[in-house]
């Protein structure tokens, strides 16, 4: 199984996502998170014919690693969801992006809409994107230079900090649907075949016990480890 599990108890299941894999495909006989869940949940109960139920309350984009909460019952399901749609919810993400942002701290508002599978910013029309940023550490690469990132988003669009951040001038590296030929080069020359965005921190209310979680994980791609150096 390449999904890595967590944290699991009746009511939730918490796992780390790796890059490369969807959450939920309909395509025929490609691997999800979805499907491999659903087969460990069924494996443990041991029932002929059992069909597990697996609440999917967020996502995150194929080319993205990091984590995810599920719920295992309905109402689980529907408490969580509550919990993103609020305040109670909060995900913290890591970015490395081609560029320097132009301020320590930044909040980015576009409107975006969704056109043949990508996402768009316009003017005029389209849903309210929300992203809030933080430049971690900054490095320079010959006559170019990297950032690293840590990001909050106010809203769930879809492909919301791809398309935000490369609108802004700063492309996630390795990102292949919104990045430039430059991210798409260095991220390949720091060994990097996947969109260089992890949501490694994740914070809620658990739906039953209502005890606040707490998850991080460190981010696998290889381009962050130069930002360790």
């Amino acid at each position: 199984m390449q999904t890595k599990i967590i944290f699991e108890d009746k009511d939730i299941i918490v796992i780390y996502k790796p890059a490369g894999i969807a959450v939920q495909s309909a395509r025929i006989g490609q691997t999800d998170v979805e499907s491999e869940l659903k087969s460990h949940l069924a494996a443990k109960e041991k029932q002929a014919g059992y069909s597990p139920y697996l609440g999917i309350v967020h996502r995150l984009d194929q080319p993205v690693e990091g984590l995810l909460v599920f719920g295992k019952n309905r109402k689980a399901a529907a408490d969580l969801s509550r919990q993103v749609q609020g305040v109670g919810f909060h995900k913290e993400y890591r970015a490395a992006v081609c560029g320097i942002p132009g301020a320590q701290s930044m909040e980015l508002v576009d409107y975006l809409k969704k056109e043949d599978g990508r996402a768009v910013v316009c003017v005029g029309e389209g849903k309210k994107a929300i992203l809030h940023l933080e430049v971690l550490q900054t490095k320079k690469l010959g006559e170019d230079c990297i950032s690293l990132l840590s990001v909050r988003i106010e809203t769930g669009r879809f492909h919301q900090i791809r398309v935000q951040l490369a609108h802004a001038g700063f492309p996630i590296l390795g990102d292949k649907k919104y990045g430039s030929e430059k991210s798409l080069s260095l991220s390949k020359t720091m060994g990097g075949c996947n969109t260089a965005l992890s949501a490694c921190r994740l914070f809620f209310q658990h739906p039953v016990t209502h005890k606040k979680l707490e998850y991080t994980s460190t981010p696998v791609n290889p381009v962050f480890s130069i930002f360790s150096e």
